[in-house]
């Protein structure tokens, strides 16, 4: 079967390269575009704050804390490379974009112990193991509308294969990822697809773990979809907040684009036609060997 590819770089910085200026507005200030983990036991969390708990539970959830080396696949404007090194003792952490706008806001970070690159997963090849990797949400941009489940789950093995390559024996996994719940593709509104995240497609949940077979257990997993309910409202208030300098900066038009975005998502989490995935791998060190492999 020959491997397909996910979105293009073109199509990423059609989404992310808006401008970091307009996303300050909207965002938490560190500039985490995922959905938050938000603690019941402490209701009053800032948004930042529930940003943060996130990072921490997935650096957490990969045993990152104090490794040598950590990998984040889809590492956006960086917040998660910050955290592992200046809160978690990694030496070195690497991030993956396809964004120009990010890879040059987090290499204006200016810190030597992070490296970002800007390339698709599939050309990544480092010099040397890493002891853990993070990706979040980046998941959903690894295959295009319209293939079928097949040729999604042999795009995920693939991805998963170079995960399980790059990490060292015994390494961990940590992947976030937005899936289909109760819905089909069709269910959903062609706008997101067509007009905010073009040539990316979600997984079902069943896709995702078909694709780690023999090569990753898995550990955990958690649906935390009303996370993303509350994570969506946070934006949406915000950029209500800050809508006049939003049109300032990106057009009456964008702000628009994003504010539909945004309120048709929270319904898509609030109904369950979407799902948050929250997923610990260990990697297999003897995968066995299976037959069609």
């Amino acid at each position: 079967m020959t491997v397909l590819s996910g979105a293009s770089q073109e199509a990423i910085a059609f989404h992310y390269d808006v401008g970091n200026d307009f996303y300050q507005l909207w965002l938490d200030p560190t500039l985490t575009y995922t959905a938050a983990l938000w603690a019941p036991e402490a209701p009053g969390l800032t948004l930042a704050e529930a940003q943060a708990q996130k990072i921490d539970f997935h650096i957490r959830q990969a045993q990152a804390q104090g490794g040598q080396r950590v990998l984040d696949i889809g590492c956006g404007w960086g917040s998660a490379l910050l955290r592992l090194v200046k809160e978690h003792a990694v030496e070195h952490a690497v991030g993956l974009t396809l964004s120009p706008n990010q890879a040059t806001w987090v290499q204006a970070l200016g810190n030597p112990r992070i490296e970002v690159r800007l390339e698709p997963w599939e050309a990544h090849a480092p010099s040397e193991p890493y002891d853990a990797i993070l990706s979040i949400e980046a998941f959903e941009a690894f295959a295009r509308p319209g293939l079928s489940s097949r040729e999604k789950i042999h795009l995920y093995r693939t991805f998963f294969e170079h995960c399980h390559r790059w990490l060292r024996p015994g390494g961990w996994l940590s992947l976030q990822t937005i899936a289909y719940g109760n819905s089909t593709p069709e269910d959903l509104d062609a706008f997101i697809s067509q007009d905010i995240f073009p040539e990316s497609d979600f997984p079902r949940l069943a896709e995702v773990v078909e694709a780690t077979e023999r090569l990753f257990e898995v550990v955990r997993l958690q649906n935390d979809r009303e996370d993303y309910g509350r994570t969506l409202r946070a934006w949406l208030d915000n950029l209500k907040a800050n809508r006049q300098e939003a049109v300032r900066l990106a057009g009456e038009e964008t702000v628009v684009r994003y504010e539909r975005f945004l309120r048709l998502s929270i319904y898509t989490f609030t109904i369950g036609a979407c799902d948050l995935h929250r997923i610990a791998l260990r990697r297999i060190d003897q995968p066995r060997c299976g037959s069609g492999e």
